[in-house]
This record gives structure tokens, sequence and C-alpha cells, in this order.
């Protein structure tokens, strides 16, 4: 077998194929239904589609044993062909179809293999929202990084406005832009957080459709113009004396075939969480 880094363009492919003599070797014969035999195999089946993977038969789109990485193949005829009696003729004679380069690319490899047909084999189709998964993959989305008032380790006070935010990180609240690429599609993903549900711990939820504004003291106690609460009750009602808040982000995906063509969205979800006290206001007689 022969894996290549996927840098190789197909040219280089192409001179080293003939470099070690692949174009004409006398090694075992392939069929475009099985890889068992090939001098470099990825499990590509009928046209490319992973025999038993489930895959799209009507689009042929597929996924490595790994885990969805996508795999595509494409298909180049030989050039000479190889000699009469070749085991890559498959018993065949020169003329009785014909034998051809396959050069599949999955993740960041590409095979290369040589296959018998009797007509030119189709290329496997690309699942465009597979490439789109793994841009979002590298983007290393995370939860909100949490800005409140009280800060965790203060105390707050019972009716006071309590800020709530995050910090504007690319990994934290977006943009958020990646890209991937196989078999010479790519696909561009660009994501933003939409909203930020937080669940303040007393019962009640606050839905930010902002980052949130970071308080200044300045502010005084004017609540936030954007994303705040007021608690009611002091954290001394919980088993544990504080609250326990949670913020939930939504980060919405909007991907793009490269240089135009399909289109879509796809939804991630993160949180993280941090814990305050709140007390009530001691009053002196």
């Amino acid at each position: 077998m022969l894996t290549l880094p996927r840098a190789m363009t197909p040219a280089l492919v192409g001179s080293f194929l003939a470099f070690t003599g692949l174009a004409n070797a006398e090694g075992p014969g392939t069929g475009v239904q099985g890889c068992e035999n090939d001098f470099v195999c990825v499990d590509a089946g009928v046209d490319g589609k992973p025999s038993g993977s489930g895959g799209d038969q009507q689009t042929g789109n597929t996924g490595s044993e790994s885990g969805g990485v996508p795999s595509a193949c494409t298909y180049k005829k030989m050039d000479p062909q190889p000699d009469a009696g070749s085991l890559l003729w498959e018993g065949h004679e020169p003329g009785d179809g014909a034998v051809y380069e396959r050069h599949c690319a999955s993740g960041d490899q590409i095979t290369v293999g040589a296959v018998w047909a009797a007509e030119p084999p189709a290329a496997a189709a690309i699942d465009p929202a597979v490439l789109a998964q793994q841009a979002i993959d590298k983007m290393l989305l995370r939860g909100p990084d949490i800005g409140i008032t009280p800060k965790p380790g203060g105390k707050g006070v019972v009716g006071m406005p309590v800020y709530l935010w995050t910090e504007k990180g690319a990994e934290t609240y977006g943009p958020n832009t990646a890209a991937a690429s196989a078999g010479g599609m790519t696909v561009t993903a660009t994501a933003k957080v939409s909203k930020i549900v937080w669940a303040m711990g007393d019962g009640k939820t606050v839905t930010c459709t902002t980052a949130g504004t970071p308080y200044n003291a300045s502010y005084g106690k004017k609540p936030s113009p954007d994303c705040g609460h007021r608690y009611n009750v002091p954290s001394s009602t919980t088993s544990s004396g504080k609250f326990h808040v949670t913020a939930t982000s939504t980060w919405t995906i909007d991907w793009q075939v490269t240089g135009g063509g399909q289109t879509g969205q796809l939804i991630e979800v993160r949180d993280s969480a941090v814990d305050i006290t709140v007390a009530e206001v001691q009053v002196l007689n």
C-alpha cells in the first residue's frame, strides 16, 4: 500500500507512480468493487462508495471508518496502459475496458492505487455538510467567558442590579471562521453566538441576544442596558449557599462551498458556569 501526504499535487502523484513502476506493475489485480488487493487501499467500494458504509446511494456521500472523515476518489486512465498479461487487467485484454489510476483523498492524506473498469469510474461525491462540521471542529468553540456582578468570590446584595456579559473572543462569542477541504471541494464556515441563556440559580432565566455590557463602577445602581438580572432572595436559600449561574450559548454557523454553490446552517451549543454569593442587607437598629 502507498499513502501520500495530501499536499502532493496530482502531477507529483503521477510522477511518483511512474517512478515506482506502479503504472505497469505486475502486482495483485484490483477491481472497482473491492480494495483487498489494492496497491493503495481506502474503503472506496463501488465508484468510491464504501462497502457496508450505509453511505448515500444517490449521491455517493462517504465517510471513513474513523468517524465521518470524508473521502473522495478521482480516476485517471493510465497512459500508457499496462502491458498485455499484466495482473492489473484482471484477466481482461487490452481494449476490454481500461486500467485507471485511483487517487483517494481522506483527511490530510491521499492514497493511490490502480483499478480495472469496463467504463470510466465515477468519483465519489463529498457531503459539504460533513466538511462544514470539520471546519467547526477547528474553531474550538467554547461557552461564554462569563463576566458577572457580583464577581465569584465576592458578595452581592439582594435587589441590586446584576450585570451579565461575556468577553467577545473568537472562541467564546465570534465571529469565528474556518475551512475544510476534501476531493477538490472547500467549505468555509462562520460561527457567531446568536443568543445566551443565563440560568440564574434562583429558578429564573435571562435570554440575551447581545454579549452584554461589562459593569463599570461609574454605573452605580443603574441596571444593565441589555443583559441583567435582580435577585429577590439571598443565595443562603439554596442548599450550597450560592447561586449556581449557567450561561448557555447558541452558536449559529453559516457555511458555503467556496466559489459559490451549496450553502447551509448548523447549530452548536456550549455552556459555562460560575457560583456567586448574594446576601440580604443588614439593617442596624
